[in-house]
């Protein structure tokens, strides 16, 4: 089970992915949820927002 990065609910389907933040290197994961909709995230490292 994972924690998705846009909403905080954990979860089992997700897609897991590099930031894509300049040298950044923390794991995104998000939920099929807001993959769907859209839901942004942010980077609890970098700070980079994405869709």
């Amino acid at each position: 089970m994972a924690v998705c990065s846009s909403c905080g609910r954990n979860t089992f389907n997700y897609v897991k992915f590099q930031c894509p933040g300049e040298n950044c290197t923390e794991i995104i994961i998000r939920c099929d949820d807001c993959r769907k909709t859209g839901n942004s995230y942010v980077c609890s490292s970098c700070g980079f927002e994405g869709p």
